[in-house]
């Protein structure tokens, strides 16, 4: 078997090859990557070569495709016993065998004190795919079989100091975290990568792959313990599939129905990608049989197009920190109405009439039945990538939103939508994700949305016209120019922070607040440090402490009081603003205040006419929020 990674140089360049033409699961391609010294030159890969066994050894001849320009793109590889010569872009280079492994990766992981990290699961412990040996499987197997070497650092254990019984963590201390963790590493694409086991996540989730917007992405996940714990055979299987699915996302693959999405665009598998048996698919999602027919089927294995891209992917389309996630998928055609749509679903998209240069866009997005009664999920919200939403700047440009972290749900409630509950709907703040500002001159957007229904189908909007006017006064020059910073867009998408890596964005808010408090646009500001405020804080410390700022119901009170006043918000917005309301009044210990604030509420929604079936959904939260307030208390 000649199959793995090999090395050569030829004066100062030097090539790092992989050979895949034999051994376990063979690709039958050669590629390699180019280096000057330290600085990465270029990537090839060769598809389709031709292989020819000899006395003399196993040569391998073919064309290949290259990131750069080169005057010969043939490829000429001879090995025998471990070492041979590889000629590539003219270049002959005396090449030597280094592992059986196509690429290396090191994981540093670490673990909140109260979290048990995953170890391993038997594939034989419950009934699989026939054909599919059983085995002892942990993230450094599950790797291995894809052919890339995990090497783990020594695990880390974080210390709690002054947390209380809260250990939900929410976006923004998880952003901190990373920003944290990461500056010992260095602004830099290396394969090396960051997995935090934390206790559980706000929004419920069991992993996310952290996303930014920054030069250096795909360096870090979380899984969250509370979510995927136990030691029954079923959940260590389930903990096996979110560590390797969040790490997955490191690697740049994408979820098994998002193929369609990367750059270049990649065919979808099965019934819109949810037929795909992979690590990469959602259970749950499955298509068909949902759970049982996956784990009845499921070899635990990437898919043939994900070990290509994990073995033979361009090196800065797979490094951590190099490329971004799903390398260029910005740039993309609006959607096209779909040829067949079985789903029985309407998708629609709202937008306030106008709005100021600079104000964060909200779209509010509406699911619902187009016939009768359906039954569908419920991850409506484009954080959890279900629905995509495109926008078509002023200048004719279409870009896809990307949100700053990716959520992975590996749980589906459904919701049926019918005469008694016939739509769903979620706001989305979309102005800022992992490419910045969208919104970032004055014009006519067009915006649409793409809803992935569980059967495959592409449910997809009409567009939704979104105008941002041209500032007038000096002052709404000066507060468009405090808005539309790289670090206030972080901090409207994580709902505030403490972070030191945004306190130039913070700073910006303050601004906002002392010397434009009467500018229409202060109210965001306010909001987003009121939230912030409301709620305690977790920083995790350079010595890998994990510290809480306790919540400021005082100053939350203080600010959201205004943002309540103004009612210049979106309705969902304003929803979600009043319970935090609510919250903060309870922590002051002033229960009475907080049940007035729910009671406001309800009123408030009444008094907009909003449709009866909503009021009632209002009205019944209203009532949760007091109930739990009242014990909480």
């Amino acid at each position: 078997m000649i199959s793995g990674s090999y090395e050569g140089q030829d004066g100062d360049s030097r090539l790092a090859l992989r050979v895949d033409v034999d051994g376990a699961r063979p690709t039958g391609r050669v590629s390699g990557d180019l280096f000057t010294g330290a600085s990465y030159m270029g990537s090839f890969v060769v598809e389709a070569p031709s292989v020819r066994a000899g006395a003399d050894g196993t040569r391998i001849l073919g064309r290949g495709v290259f990131t750069a320009e080169t005057a010969v793109t043939d490829v000429s590889v001879t090995i025998a016993d471990g070492s041979g010569t590889a000629v590539v872009a003219g270049r002959t280079y005396r090449v030597g065998f280094v592992s059986p492994y196509f690429r290396g990766v090191t994981l540093e992981q670490d673990s909140v004190v109260g979290t048990v990290p995953f170890v391993s699961y038997h594939t034989g412990s419950l009934p699989g795919p026939g054909g599919s040996a059983a085995r002892e499987l942990d993230v450094r197997a599950a790797y291995a079989e894809a052919g890339v070497e995990v090497t783990l650092t020594e695990p880390g254990v974080i210390p709690v100091d002054g947390s209380g019984a809260d250990l939900a963590w929410d976006d923004a201390e998880l952003h901190h975290a990373m920003t944290q963790q990461f500056s010992a590493f260095g602004d830099a694409p290396a394969w090396r990568l960051w997995l935090l086991v934390a206790s559980k996540h706000v929004g419920g989730y069991r992993g996310i792959m952290f996303d930014y917007n920054d030069a250096h992405q795909r360096q870090g996940s979380a899984v969250f313990y509370d979510a995927i714990k136990g030691t029954t055979p079923e959940a260590q299987r389930a903990q096996l599939r979110t560590y390797v699915h969040e790490l997955g996302h490191a690697f740049n693959l994408l979820h098994s129905w998002q193929k369609n999405l990367a750059t270049p665009p990649q065919p979808l598998g099965p019934d819109g990608g949810f037929g795909d048996l992979s690590w990469m698919n959602y259970v749950q999602n499955y298509s068909p049989g949902g759970e049982p027919a996956y784990w009845a089927a499921f070899p635990f294995q990437f898919t043939d197009p994900e070990l290509v891209h994990l073995r033979h992917g361009f090196h800065r389309d797979v490094v951590m920190g190099a490329n971004a996630f799903g390398v260029g998928a910005a740039e993309i055609e609006p959607f096209e109405q779909p040829a067949e749509d079985s789903s029985g679903l309407r998708l629609e998209l709202r937008a306030k009439e106008s709005f100021e240069l600079g104000e964060p866009v909200v779209v509010e997005l509406k699911l619902s039945c187009a016939g009768g009664a359906r039954t569908t999920h419920g991850h409506l919200h484009p954080d959890t990538e279900f629905t995509q939403v495109s926008i078509t700047q002023p200048g004719g440009r279409t870009v896809l939103y990307r949100p700053m972290m990716r959520h992975c749900v590996d749980a589906s409630p459904e919701i049926r939508l019918d005469a008694g509950n016939p739509a769903m709907y979620r706001s989305a703040y979309v102005g800022h994700g992992r490419d910045g500002h969208y919104f970032q001159e004055p014009g006519d957007y067009q915006v649409r949305a793409q809803y992935a229904a569980a059967d495959g189908s592409r449910v997809v909007s009409p567009a939704c016209l979104v105008r941002v006017r041209v500032p007038v006064t000096g002052d709404d020059h000066r507060v468009a120019e405090l808005m539309l910073g790289e670090e206030q867009g972080k901090l409207f998408s994580l709902l505030g922070s403490d972070s030191p890596a945004l306190r130039a964005g913070n700073a910006a808010l303050d601004e906002m607040i002392d010397r434009y408090s009467g500018h229409p646009l202060s109210v965001y500001a306010r909001m987003v440090k009121g939230l912030n405020a409301e709620r305690g804080f977790k920083a995790l410390t350079a010595d890998k402490r994990l510290r809480v700022r306790p919540p400021d119901p005082k100053q939350g009170v203080e600010q959201l009081v205004r943002v309540v006043r103004a009612a210049s918000i979106d309705n969902i917005t304003l929803n979600m603003v009043m319970r935090r309301l609510a919250r903060a009044e309870a922590r002051q210990g002033d229960l009475d205040r907080a049940n007035a604030v729910m009671d406001q509420m309800v009123a408030t929604f009444a008094a907009k006419g909003v449709n009866p079936v909503i009021m009632g959904q209002i009205r019944r939260q209203a009532d949760l929020t007091k109930a739990a307030l009242s014990a909480e208390t």
